[in-house]
């Protein structure tokens, strides 16, 4: 100290940075805890299955994202496995999937919409001159595998229980490599119909035997809602969702 002046000592002066970091700190976090009380301010953590196409909920998302400026929103994107865990831990608040077994009762299920498998090929397969695809047809074709398909144990024990043999030739956990080996006219491959919007595809719907599957907002029962939540479940039930191509051709 001098006279009316104060001055930093040595150790006052290494600290001064410290203590300047801890003070804006604290003001961020008022600053945030503010707006959050104002604002509503939420994050709402979704799960997502990997193998649903995010063309098919990006409308969706969209429109619940302009309703709610004051929600932020993270999908994670994962197995059938790993969202249903993380979804039962409370690591996400919500989550799209389609299960090919029945879900525990601990869950609770909102139909969203349904999709049937079709076989995709390049323009230049011998299947692509066809209008549907029926699974006798795949007996001895080359077989481009999608590691993550939920449903692939349910198709390949129907195809073996009805003596249909393909041979897997390539897998890969990421579906633009799977297509781009279709696309190279490697094999072919089974997506659910919504999932694929290449236009360098050719996508024909599977019959004789048929799969579909439904796509479910899923949430954990007795678990209370957040704002965010509820208004998230609340827009779903309004959504006017896709309608199958085999649905579609039964309405006109």
């Amino acid at each position: 100290r001098e006279q009316r002046n104060t001055h930093l000592s040595e150790l006052g002066r290494m600290m001064a940075p410290y203590f300047q970091t801890i003070y804006e700190q604290s003001i961020t976090a008022k600053t945030t805890a503010s707006e959050f009380a104002r604002l509503g301010k939420a994050t709402l953590k979704i799960g997502a299955m990997c193998t649903i196409g995010p063309a098919i909920v990006a409308d969706f998302l969209a429109r619940y994202s302009r309703d709610h400026e004051n929600v932020d929103i993270s999908v994670s994107a994962l197995g059938l496995g790993d969202v249903k865990e993380k979804l039962k831990s409370g690591e996400f608040e919500v989550a799209l999937l389609a299960s090919p077994d029945p879900l525990d009762e601990e869950f609770h299920a909102l139909p969203l919409f349904s999709e049937n498998f079709v076989c995709v090929v390049s323009p230049r397969h011998r299947l692509a001159a066809l209008d549907v695809v029926p699974c006798r047809a795949l007996d001895g074709e080359r077989y481009i595998n999608r590691a993550k398909c939920e449903y692939y144990d349910l198709v390949h024990e129907t195809f073996i229980a009805n003596g249909i043999r393909t041979r897997r030739i390539f897998s890969s956990e990421c579906d633009e490599w799977v297509l781009g080996m279709i696309k190279a006219g490697l094999g072919y491959g089974y997506f659910p119909e919504f999932a694929v919007a290449d236009p360098d595809v050719v996508k024909r719907p599977l019959t004789d035997p048929a799969f579909s599957r439904t796509v479910s907002l899923v949430t954990v029962r007795g678990r209370p809602y957040s704002p965010a939540v509820g208004a998230f479940v609340k827009q779903a039930r309004m959504e006017k969702w896709p309608v199958a191509d085999a649905a579609r051709r039964a309405l006109n």
